[in-house]
């Protein structure tokens, strides 16, 4: 069994996302010796690549960030890793904590919502031009 204080679990525990129950899944699965073999098998067939850095410095370096309407340079998984790589968070509702929506055409409810809670709003353009894209 894992150490409720072990290095593993507080760096499971610092996943953003992630909370106790599954933390638990993730170390008894891995607690199981057919789970490590089975792992050790699979890492003999690929090689993981490593995770990009996320921008620390980037101009939308730990705001939130939601997506509305049509996007029509990227699409909205595209846009959601972007701003992810450049170090936001993407929201999927527009709320008090949100910093930043862009909107392209035919944003709805969205786009009211940002207004009611003064949430700084962008177009698809505005979006490239603020993170130099």
């Amino acid at each position: 069994a894992v150490e409720p204080t072990s290095p593993e679990r507080a760096e499971l525990d610092a996943i953003d996302g992630v909370g106790p129950t599954v933390v638990e899944a993730l170390l008894q699965f891995f607690a199981e010796e057919h789970n490590q073999e089975m792992l050790a098998r699979l890492l003999a067939q690929v090689t993981p690549q490593p995770l990009e850095a996320v921008a620390s410095a980037s101009p939308v370096a730990g705001q939130v960030v939601v997506f509305t309407g049509a996007l029509e340079r990227m699409t909205r998984d595209e846009a959601k890793a972007m701003a992810e790589r450049l170090g936001a968070k993407v929201a999927g509702s527009v709320s008090s904590k949100t910093d930043l929506l862009v909107a392209g055409p035919g944003a709805g409810s969205k786009l009211k919502d940002a207004a009611k809670h003064g949430v700084k709003v962008i177009d698809e353009a505005g979006w490239f031009e603020l993170v130099g894209g």
